[in-house]
Parts: C-alpha cells; sequence; structure tokens
C-alpha cells in the first residue's frame, strides 16, 4: 500500500460498514495537510447527464461522486486540449474544466464515454480525518490508473483495484458484504 496522494485509489476495506462507502473505490484528486477530497467511482447515480443537464444531447453515466455537495457536477476526464482549465491530477487524468468547451464537445460528439465520468457531489476529509481512518485501516490504497477509472464496469471496480494490490488482497474479492451471514 501507498501514502495517499493525487492519483492514489482508495479501496474501502471489505468490512467498512458506513453506507457512503461500502465496497467504493474513491480516486483522491487532492490530498494536503488541509484535507482531501476525491469522487467514488463505482456508485451509479440513477439519472443519465443528459437528464440532469437538458443541454446536454447525448446520454453518459453519471455517479455518486460522495456526499459531499451532492448539488455539484464534477467531472474527470483525458481532453485538455478540447476542455481547457482542467487539472492534471496524475498522468494524463483532468479534473474539471471549462464547462462551455465540454458541453460543445458533447453535443458534436467529439467526446467518448470511455475518456471522461461525471459525478454528483464528492468525497471530503478534513485536516487529518483521512489519515486516521488509514490507520483504522478503512481503506487500502493503490495508485489510479486511467483503465481503473474510465474503462472499468462500476460493478468491476471494486474488484479490479483489489487485484492492483495483489497477494492476499485478491482473497478480499469473494468476501461476504456481512460475514455473519455466511
Amino acid at each position: 500500500m501507498i501514502t495517499p496522494s493525487k492519483g492514489t485509489l482508495l479501496i474501502a476495506n471489505p468490512f467498512l460498514k458506513d453506507p457512503n462507502f461500502i465496497r467504493s473505490v474513491i480516486f483522491i484528486c487532492e490530498h494536503t495537510e488541509r484535507g482531501s477530497f476525491g469522487f467514488v467511482l463505482n456508485k451509479a447515480h440513477t439519472q443519465p447527464l443528459n437528464e440532469l443537464l437538458p443541454d446536454i444531447e447525448l446520454s453518459f453515466p453519471v455517479f455518486i461522486g460522495g456526499p459531499v455537495q451532492t448539488d455539484s457536477l464534477h467531472f474527470l476526464h483525458q481532453y485538455p486540449d478540447l476542455i481547457p482549465g482542467g487539472e492534471e491530477v496524475s498522468e494524463g487524468i483532468y479534473w474539471g474544466g471549462n464547462f462551455e468547451s465540454l458541453r460543445i464537445h458533447l453535443n458534436s460528439g467529439n467526446i467518448e464515454q470511455g475518456k471522461i465520468r461525471f459525478f454528483i457531489g464528492y468525497s471530503g476529509w478534513t485536516e487529518g480525518q483521512l489519515d486516521e481512518e488509514l490507520k483504522t485501516n478503512s481503506w487500502l490504497t493503490v495508485t489510479g490508473n486511467r483503465k481503473i477509472i474510465f474503462n472499468t464496469t462500476a460493478e468491476n471496480i471494486w474488484k479490479d483495484s483489489l487485484k492492483l494490490l495483489g497477494g492476499d488482497y485478491e482473497m478480499m474479492i469473494n468476501y461476504p458484504l456481512d460475514p455473519q451471514l455466511n
């Protein structure tokens, strides 16, 4: 496991009971002494983008980025040339950017679903909070990559992220949600 930083995946421990984060994988976009934030990659929202934003013509899936500011829309993408103003979180992965450029390129069909991901809300931690959660083994950490973020189905992200850790962690893939029911 690695120390969290921009570009890290937080993988929920199989026994984490917080309903916001059961079997979640969070892509960290910022981790500083003041706090951290990122987006849950594998919790689908019930509505596609074009239902949430009527001026978007194509249907793109939207994910629940976390329980903070659930009235805000965020996006990760691989289009720094088409969507200026985004912040590079890790190699080839950008957060945000000019929304008008995004809208134009979405409606003209220049953006592929496998290179962008939308989120309602985000996951956030105050100063030292994430470090404390890591000490209690709530999260496992591994470096994120474009395949996990953009090309993995939501149902497989948690399992595929554990596979990145290898070894004994791969056995966790088959752990039941509630071992008492076994």
